[in-house]
C-alpha cells in the first residue's frame, strides 16, 4: 500500500519551479492534484474529484485526528493506549500489536506513520474516541469542514470496504491540513526507529525519507 508520506508529496508538493507544471504534464496516476502549501491553490490537476478507493492514504485523516487532539492537549504523546482484540485483530501492514498490550500514543504514531500499521490506527482511532465507529464519525465530519466533498470514510485504515472512497482533491486538502501541524514532521520524517523498548524495529519504506 502506498505509504502517507508519499501521498504527501503526491498531492500536496510544497515547492515546484514553475516550469513543471506548464504544458499540462503527463501522468500515468489515474487522477492528480498539485496544490500550493500555503494558499492552497491548484497547480495542477487532471480527474481531481474521481471518487477512488484511497486505502492507506485514508490515515493522512487518522493522523490528522490525532494530531489535533495532542495540539488541543486532550491528547498526551506518553497516554498508554490499551490494544483491543480489534485494533490486534488488523490485518494488511501492522506492527503486530497483542490484546492487552500498552503502548504511547508517541510509539502508536510512530507505528502509524513509518510503517502505515493498520492495528496501531484502529487502538488509536479506540482511545481517542471510545471506537473505530465513532472516530469514523469524527472523520467524515472533519472532512465535511475541510470542504471533502468527495470523500466517504468507513474505516481509519484504509482496508477495503465498499464505499470507502475520496478523491486526489480531498486527499490534497486534508493533506495539506495535516503538515500545517509542525509535530507531524517529527514521524513522516523518520527513516529508521524502534519500539517496545527497542525490541521492534521500524523502517520506513518510503525511500525518499532517506535519499532525497
Amino acid at each position: 500500500m502506498k505509504r502517507i508520506l508519499a501521498a504527501f508529496l503526491c498531492a500536496c508538493l510544497l515547492v515546484l519551479p514553475a516550469a513543471a507544471v506548464t504544458g499540462a504534464p503527463e501522468t500515468e496516476a489515474g487522477s492528480a492534484v498539485l496544490m500550493e502549501k500555503e494558499t492552497g491553490t491548484v497547480l495542477y490537476e487532471d480527474h481531481a474529484h474521481d471518487k477512488l478507493e484511497p486505502a492507506s492514504v485514508t490515515k493522512v485523516m487518522t493522523l490528522l485526528l490525532v494530531i489535533e487532539a495532542i495540539d488541543s492537549g486532550r491528547l498526551k504523546l506518553d497516554d498508554m493506549v490499551t490494544v483491543s482484540a480489534r485494533a490486534a485483530s488488523m490485518g494488511g501492514s501492522q506492527v503486530y500489536l497483542k490484546e492487552g498490550e500498552q503502548m504511547t500514543v508517541d510509539d502508536m504514531l510512530k507505528a502509524v506513520a513509518v510503517v502505515s500499521g493498520n492495528d496501531a490506527a484502529v487502538a488509536l482511532a479506540e482511545h481517542l474516541a471510545g471506537s473505530e465507529s465513532a472516530f469514523v464519525e469524527r472523520m467524515n465530519q472533519r472532512a465535511r469542514e475541510l470542504g471533502m466533498e468527495d470523500t466517504n470514510f468507513l474505516n481509519c485504515t484504509g482496508l477495503p470496504a465498499a464505499g470507502h472512497l475520496t478523491s486526489a482533491y480531498d486527499i490534497a486538502l486534508m493533506s495539506r491540513a495535516l503538515i500545517g501541524h509542525a509535530k507531524i514532521r517529527e514521524y513522516t520524517t523518520i527513516w529508521m526507529d524502534t519500539i517496545r523498548d527497542g525490541q521492534f524495529q521500524l523502517a520506513n519504506t518510503n525511500k525518499l525519507v532517506r535519499f532525497y
